[in-house]
């Protein structure tokens, strides 16, 4: 075998054996539709308000408390500039404070720059758990 033959042999080996790794690196994620656990009880009450960031499947801001009837659940992160938002109680809004874009307890845009709502999650307690489901 020749010494260019051998190097393309080998180089080809290598590409094909990265093969699968590839394309797993570049395949979407597959994301739950279950309820998942995101915090407790305890944890939501203390502020009013639970923030979970770089989960492995979403972000999510959950305001209320454990004797609320209906609680919010969000994706906190600002559809304009990418800034995490915070839940403002007085006004009953989330507000980014990078640029100043509002949005209501439904996630609709309030006030710009942003022009697409935040996207808002289903949330529910279940015995000491807060519990979110995309929907």
């Amino acid at each position: 075998m020749k010494r260019r033959d051998f190097i393309n042999w080998v180089g080809l080996s290598t590409i094909a054996s990265s093969l699968p790794v590839a394309i797993a690196a570049c395949a979407s994620k597959k994301v739950s539709r279950d309820w998942q656990t995101v915090g407790t009880v305890t944890d939501l009450d203390k502020d009013g308000q639970l923030l979970v960031q770089k989960s492995p499947t979403f972000n999510v801001l959950v305001v209320g408390t454990s004797v609320s009837e209906n609680l919010i659940a969000v994706d906190p992160t600002c559809t304009h500039s990418g800034c995490t938002v915070t839940w403002d109680g007085k006004g009953n809004k989330f507000a980014c404070r990078c640029h100043g874009a509002e949005y209501n307890t439904n996630g609709q845009v309030r006030r710009g720059p942003a022009r697409e709502p935040l996207k808002t999650y289903s949330a529910k307690i279940e015995n000491n758990s807060v519990l979110v489901k995309q929907n």
